[in-house]
C-alpha cells in the first residue's frame, strides 16, 4: 500500500472509530445516561495552550472561548492519533485483514490514557478516584474505549468493502 493510501486509511480509521464511539455516546444520552462533556475536554485543552495542565476541578476552572468546538476537535484528533498508534504497533497488513480481538484489546488499553493522565489532570483523580462513583465512571470509560476498539474493526471492514 502506498504511503498516501495508508495515511488516508488510517485517517479514515480514526474518524470512523471515533464516530462509532460517538453513536454509542448519543444512544446513552438518549437513555438519560450521563456521558462525556466535550466542553470540559476543550476547556482542558485550552488551558494547556495557556500553560496550565492540572486543575482542581475542570468544571470549576474558568471557561475557554470556543471550548465546546475545541473539545470536539481534540476528541477526533485523539481518535486519529490512536488509529495511527494502533497501525504503527500492529502493522499496516491489519488494514487488509482486520482482526476483531486485536482492535478490541487496543481499545481497552487506550482507557489507560484517561485513567492516568486526563482524569487526574482534570481533577477527577486517578481512575476517577475523586468522583462520587469511581467504579461506575471507570466502567463507563472502559466500555466507551472498548466501543472505540470495535469501531476500529468495523471501520476497517467497511473500508475493505470499498477497496
Amino acid at each position: 500500500m502506498n504511503i498516501f493510501k495508508l495515511l488516508l486509511y488510517i485517517l479514515s480509521l480514526g474518524i470512523g472509530a471515533t464516530l462509532i464511539m460517538d453513536i454509542w455516546l448519543f444512544i446513552l444520552k438518549r437513555l438519560n445516561i450521563p456521558t462525556l462533556n466535550f466542553a470540559f475536554l476543550g476547556r482542558w485543552m485550552g488551558w494547556i495552550f495557556h500553560g496550565k495542565i492540572t486543575h482542581e476541578s475542570i468544571a470549576r476552572s474558568p471557561e475557554i472561548q470556543h471550548e465546546y468546538v475545541l473539545g470536539w476537535i481534540a476528541h477526533y484528533s485523539v481518535g486519529i492519533l490512536f488509529a495511527f498508534s494502533f497501525i504503527f504497533i500492529i502493522g499496516d497488513t491489519w488494514l487488509l485483514q482486520p482482526q476483531f480481538y486485536s482492535a478490541l484489546l487496543f481499545g481497552v488499553i487506550t482507557v489507560l490514557i484517561p485513567f492516568f493522565i486526563m482524569q487526574p489532570a482534570m481533577g477527577a483523580g486517578f481512575a476517577s478516584s475523586k468522583t462520587p462513583k469511581p467504579l461506575l465512571n471507570c466502567l463507563k470509560s472502559l466500555i466507551n474505549h472498548s466501543i472505540f476498539g470495535c469501531g476500529l474493526f468495523l471501520t476497517a471492514e467497511l473500508l475493505n468493502l470499498f477497496n
